[in-house]
């Protein structure tokens, strides 16, 4: 099928120990952990903390950190993040559909920041659903898709709708909600609108193999009724 001889090299890996490093840096927890054992040895600096200073700023970043991570939430080595969903198209296409789509349902569900409202989240779970039933589709289909729109459906997993959802969490949610774009529209629902025409075209497709499968039945009825059939 032309489903399983083209396109799709690996995509997202689990984040490795900088991915990791770059991710506890950044963290709530360990800015408070820093904030406080700065603080001590700003004390130490102006002589008001003597020579055990330094043992307190390490007592102090660990209690600023714990502190932070139970009011703020600690840095999770298991959490996604849109960097991940990086996807390139060569290889098997399943696998690389498969593998892009489980990237972009596993980053929904966690949703970073509840930045994704919850209509979207169950519109981008729903096109997944519905990727992953084209796919099955087209598998067990006697029908085709144009050379185009083979295209369309590969790159809709594996690129567009990645990129979509890379590009929305990468806007501030204040300026998503809020901001109106060039378009008239704000980046919520330019969102909403791109997540409407990639299922209207996965939609498409889906139609049309049906109607190439039901075409295919009824040219084959009409023979087995020509052949046994009364006449």
């Amino acid at each position: 099928m032309p489903i399983s001889s083209s396109s799709g090299k690996g995509g997202s890996q689990g984040p490795g120990l900088g991915r990791m490093a770059a991710r506890v840096l950044a963290s709530p927890a360990n800015w408070c952990g820093l904030g406080l054992a700065t603080l001590v040895l700003g004390l130490k600096a102006m002589g008001l903390v003597g020579w055990h200073g330094l043992p307190l700023a390490l007592l102090g970043y660990a209690a600023g950190f714990a502190v932070g991570g139970m009011w703020m939430g600690f840095p999770s080595p298991n959490a996604p993040d849109w960097e991940l969903l990086q996807f390139s198209d060569e290889g098997d296409a399943r696998e690389a559909m498969e593998r892009a789509l489980s990237g972009v349902r596993r980053l929904t569900e966690y949703n970073p920041e509840n930045r994704i409202p919850a209509s979207l989240q169950a519109r981008v779970l729903e096109l997944c659903t519905q990727l992953e039933g084209l796919l099955h589709q087209w598998e067990r289909s006697r029908g085709s898709l144009s050379l185009q729109d083979s295209f369309h459906a590969r790159h809709i997993a594996i690129s567009y709708l990645p990129d979509a959802l890379n590009t929305y969490l990468s806007i501030p949610a204040s300026y998503a909600t809020s901001r109106v774009l060039e378009n008239g529209k704000t980046a919520q629902d330019t969102f909403k609108d791109t997540l409407l025409e990639l299922d209207s075209k996965v939609r498409q497709l889906g139609d049309d193999l049906a109607s190439q499968d039901a075409h295919a039945f009824l040219v084959h009825s009409q023979f087995l009724k020509e052949k046994f059939g009364q006449k």
